[in-house]
């Protein structure tokens, strides 16, 4: 155990590897798909990806540089076509999630190295994983560009508009999306995963109903509140 060293004088105890990726858990998988100005494919995971807000839906990536120093593919592909999509990592397809995590140079196509099929997105040029049951489309909104220590170089946080969403019939329930259905895996610390097998139900007392469709996502009441102070 040693001190914190960007606080010496901190009581605080930490491990001397600096956990945090194995504190902050469990974290959602961006399998992330995309395509270049040739027209060839990429797809690769980044275990520190996020939903941002829902009325319009926002998401971001997180991608450090190669040993290198080069910026990722999915990145350089996202930023100069403006598009991206996410595909949901799952239970059934962790072996092709590991796979497409290899670093392979720039160009080779990630879904046929990891035995995934490319489907067409309807609204952005990028391919989509068919196996996997929820894609969303992304609009690519902006980059933010943090330093980072070598030889990890510049970590750039991507963040994309969700335009459209597409989840497979057989994991929904009562019109729901089901996790006990999709089964989606999620990154821990070190070569930890997990996967979502169960969940449970819980509220905020004292909330109207009226407050709750920030907490539910739910961009339809969101806006119907928002005709109802017109």
């Amino acid at each position: 155990m040693t001190l914190s060293r960007s606080d010496p004088s901190s009581s605080y105890m930490i491990i001397a590897d600096k956990p945090n990726q194995a504190c902050v858990v469990p974290r959602p998988i961006g399998w992330i798909s995309t395509q270049n100005a040739s027209g060839q494919s990429n797809l690769a995971p980044y275990s520190q990806f996020n939903n941002l807000t829902f009325d319009p839906p926002y998401v971001m990536f997180s991608s450090n540089q190669t040993v290198e120093g080069v910026r990722k593919d999915t990145v350089i592909n996202a930023e100069q076509t403006g598009q991206f999509v996410w595909n949901l990592a799952t239970w059934d397809l962790r072996d092709a999630v590991n796979i497409s995590a290899e670093q392979v140079p720039y160009g080779v196509d990630e879904f046929a190295r990891a035995g995934v099929t490319k489907e067409s997105a309807k609204l952005v040029n990028a391919p989509m994983v068919k196996e996997s049951p929820v894609k969303f489309e992304c609009e690519y909104h902006s980059t933010v560009r943090l330093p980072g220590n070598p030889p990890m170089g510049t970590v750039d946080v991507v963040i994309g508009k969700v335009i459209a969403v597409h989840i497979k019939d057989e994991v929904l329930t009562d019109g729901l999306l089901d996790v006990t259905k999709t089964k989606p895996i999620a990154r821990c610390g070190y070569y930890q995963y997990a996967v979502i097998k169960d969940t449970f139900e819980m509220k905020i007392p004292g909330m109207s109903e009226n407050t709750l469709y920030g907490l539910e996502g739910n961009a339809r009441r969101n806006r119907e509140a928002n005709q109802a102070k017109i």
